[in-house]
This record gives structure tokens, C-alpha cells and sequence, in this order.
């Protein structure tokens, strides 16, 4: 048998184009190695941080992403994702940089939700500031007249500080739970017809199960979508 070479690593999945940011990454986040059961490779681009990404809508950034993502495809990787649902805006031009499948945001996961649903319900999506999110965000991802309600956690004072502004680093974690308890419980109260949620933000990822039990609905996020990615891209079972 002949094993073709050429790469930095073999057996990879998945490659994580991330941000610079250093505030903690827990259980279920993109960027905690041990959320997965199989290896992943991460690239950080230097200077691309949340508030450049999310509020400034900074274009200088496609070009070091673009080969963040061409590295990672040298590297080996089968798939390329990211850490941050607002990539959404630059989907079609990574997914054109390379060869290989490319989910550089949970929200390309809207439409497939929409259509597993009945006509008479929406999906809830939840994303880190629902005021920086534009039609191009979601167009990006092939969402079009998708029945859906957006919340966001930009008024949550802690996820603001940390996760939006990188005021600080430390979280609380039964602070953030509240805060997004309490922007999922707000989003439901005013849409009882959600049939699932979609969380763009992968720092909500952590707290999907507990989503999940105390409102009794499906919960898509960016971890689930990288592990039925994975097992795609590298099929070892029928």
C-alpha cells in the first residue's frame, strides 16, 4: 500500500480559521480542542478581533482569511471553518479560495432548519449583536425568505465587555448563562412559533444542552454542524 504525502497533517478533518481573541474558551467552543472526538487544526489571523470582525465590517480582513485558508488546506485539513458566525459575509469568496468544503458559519445551517420544520413555525436564531448583522451576512450563507426572528447578546453586559469589546478576559459563567437564558426566554416569549434554535455566536455553543432542556427544542449550533461535517468529509462507517 502506498500512503500519498505532501502535507504538514494527516487525518484531519476540520481546520478553524480563528480570530485573536483571548477570553476563555469553554466545553463546546469551536476552539476547545477536546469538544471533539477527532483532530482539529487552528489558524489564527493576528489583528482580526471580534469588534474589527463583527462592528467595522473591516474588508482588509478577507485577504489574510483567504490565506488562512488556503495554509489550512495546504496543511491538510478536509473541511475549513471559523470562529465566528459573522464569517458568514465572506463564505462564497473562501469557499472559492480552496478545494475543499467550506462552513465558515453556523448560520449556513438556517435554510436546512427552516425547511425541517412546519410551515407555520420560524427559527429562532441567536447571534452576538443582532444590530451588526446585515441582509449580506445572510445572504452570504444562502439564507433568502427563510421564516426566522434574530436575537442578540449585545445589550448582555458582560458578553458586551468581553466577548464584543475584549475589555477583559475572565467570564462568569452563571452570569453569561443568565444572560443568554434571558435573551432565548425574551425571544420565545415573543415568538412562541419557533420550532428550533440556530446559534450563529460559538461562544454560546457551551450552553446548547442546557438550551436544549430548559425550552424543549432543537438546538443547531457550530459544534454540531463540525461534527456532521467531519463525518463526511472523512467517512469511516455506512
Amino acid at each position: 500500500m502506498i500512503l500519498k504525502g505532501g502535507h504538514s497533517y494527516y487525518d484531519v478533518p476540520v481546520g478553524v480559521i480563528a480570530l485573536e481573541s483571548y477570553f476563555p474558551k469553554p466545553e463546546g467552543h469551536i476552539r476547545y480542542p477536546a469538544s471533539f472526538d477527532f483532530p482539529v487544526i487552528y489558524k489564527m489571523v493576528k489583528g482580526a478581533t471580534v469588534d474589527r470582525l463583527i462592528r467595522e465590517r473591516d474588508p482588509a480582513l478577507l485577504e489574510p482569511f483567504i490565506e488562512a485558508a488556503k495554509e489550512l488546506e495546504r496543511e491538510g485539513v478536509k473541511a475549513i471553518t471559523g470562529s465566528c458566525g459573522f464569517l458568514a459575509l465572506h463564505q462564497k469568496a473562501l469557499a472559492d479560495a480552496v478545494h475543499i468544503p467550506v462552513f465558515i458559519s453556523s448560520l449556513i445551517q438556517v435554510p436546512l432548519v427552516s425547511r425541517m420544520l412546519a410551515s407555520d413555525q420560524k427559527v429562532g436564531v441567536v447571534v452576538a449583536n443582532q444590530n451588526a448583522l446585515s441582509r449580506d451576512h445572510l445572504s452570504g450563507v444562502g439564507i433568502a425568505d427563510e421564516p426566522l426572528v434574530v436575537a442578540g447578546m449585545q445589550d448582555q453586559p458582560q458578553f458586551a465587555e468581553v466577548i464584543l469589546r475584549g475589555e477583559r478576559n475572565d467570564l462568569d459563567m452563571e452570569l453569561f448563562e443568565q444572560e443568554l437564558v434571558q435573551v432565548v426566554s425574551e425571544l420565545l416569549e415573543a415568538n412562541p412559533d419557533v420550532g428550533a434554535l440556530v446559534l450563529e455566536c460559538t461562544d454560546l455553543s457551551h450552553f446548547a444542552p442546557k438550551l436544549y432542556q430548559q425550552f424543549d427544542l432543537p438546538v443547531f449550533d457550530l459544534t454540531s454542524l463540525t461534527r456532521m461535517v467531519a463525518a463526511t468529509v472523512m467517512r469511516s462507517s455506512a
